[in-house]
């Protein structure tokens, strides 16, 4: 079997060294050299001929700067002979670039699964798509993790009486049915308008908030505007405290203020998609380097990621046999 290398880019060094002592493996050295007109160079300093390697580098700010950081270290290892290239993509920023929605707009999501592609990848490895459509994007096969499972775990072993999964949105409503289901939740979801990047109004709550605690579930942090919105709609509407739970965690601008200081929260828990902020210690962060460490040694060996998610997301796990229509 072909050896495993892995490098990382400087995006979440952190993260790559979590991956690499689960599988038992060296992170490989890379020296990025910036020269006196901005541009970079990358250089991998392991053998890569007729290895397996994998490139761990979150697209997190300054998102344009690690971009192509990953597009260099794929052209590298392209040019010395890999047998294949997986990036590790654990949080993919573009993937809100997903559509059409205004006159003359870019999709951001499809123009840098196509700059992947250029650069030399033969596969991505990434966690929980802001949205299930940019999986299409690539041309080359998309391992998509999800952290529900691992978020659901934190609340499992509570007195979750009175307790209720909310949404920010209707369009991350499936998700989070699907995490209410781990958890033997009901559910409820904002009818929320984005009215520009920090800027939404959330003008209804679908679903019984009333007197009930909630666990608020979403895909990605940025900002905190959405949560702090929903939060405001959820106290109009009687209900009582809030954890939140997302999978990545950015908190960016004045996220942290917002969340750290909210009466309403209980607390804040993320994954380590993405690096955490280092000025909020009570934040509890539940890691998924050892998910991507299976999954990586079993694209390795040839074995099925998805049933890596087998009772936990349905989108993620491999379609169950069918009866034959005399059986069923």
């Amino acid at each position: 079997m072909r050896e495993i290398v892995v490098f990382s880019g400087s995006a979440h060094r952190g993260l790559a060294r979590s991956i690499c002592a689960s599988l038992g493996v060296r992170p490989s050295p890379v020296e990025v050299t910036r020269f006196s007109n901005d541009c970079l160079q990358v250089q991998l300093q392991a053998n890569c001929r007729q290895r397996d390697v994998y490139i761990v580098q979150p697209l997190v700010p300054p998102t344009q700067e690690h971009l192509m950081e990953l597009l260099l270290m794929i052209d590298a290892a392209k040019g010395a002979s890999a047998a294949q290239i997986t990036a590790v993509i654990p949080f993919y920023a573009y993937a809100r670039s997903d559509k059409k929605d205004s006159s003359r707009i870019s999709l951001g999501g499809r123009l840098v699964a196509d700059m992947l592609l250029a650069a030399g990848v033969n596969r991505i490895l990434t966690m929980t798509l802001h949205a299930p459509q940019v999986h299409g994007f690539f041309s080359v096969p998309v391992d998509h993790l999800t952290a529900l499972g691992i978020l659901a775990e934190h609340f499992r072993d509570r007195d979750l009486s009175d307790t209720v999964v909310v949404s920010p949105d209707l369009g991350n409503a499936k998700t989070a049915t699907l995490f209410a289901r781990l958890l033997g939740l009901p559910v409820a979801a904002g009818s929320k308008q984005r009215l520009g990047d920090d800027a939404v109004v959330i003008d209804a709550i679908v679903g019984d908030v009333a007197g009930k605690k909630a666990i608020v579930l979403d895909d990605e942090i940025a900002t905190g505007g959405s949560i702090v919105e929903l939060l405001d709609k959820l106290g109009e509407l009687g209900c009582v405290e809030a954890a939140v739970a997302c999978t990545h965690g950015l908190f960016v601008d004045k996220a942290v203020a917002r969340l750290r200081d909210h009466p309403a929260i209980t607390e804040v828990v993320t994954t380590d998609t993405v690096p955490p902020p280092a000025d909020w210690p009570e934040l509890k962060i539940r890691t998924v380097a050892g998910l991507f460490a299976e999954a990586i040694s079993r694209v390795h060996a040839g074995e099925s990621v998805s049933s890596l998610f087998d009772g936990v997301d349905p989108t993620h796990a491999p379609p169950q046999p069918t009866l034959p229509f005399d059986e069923a």
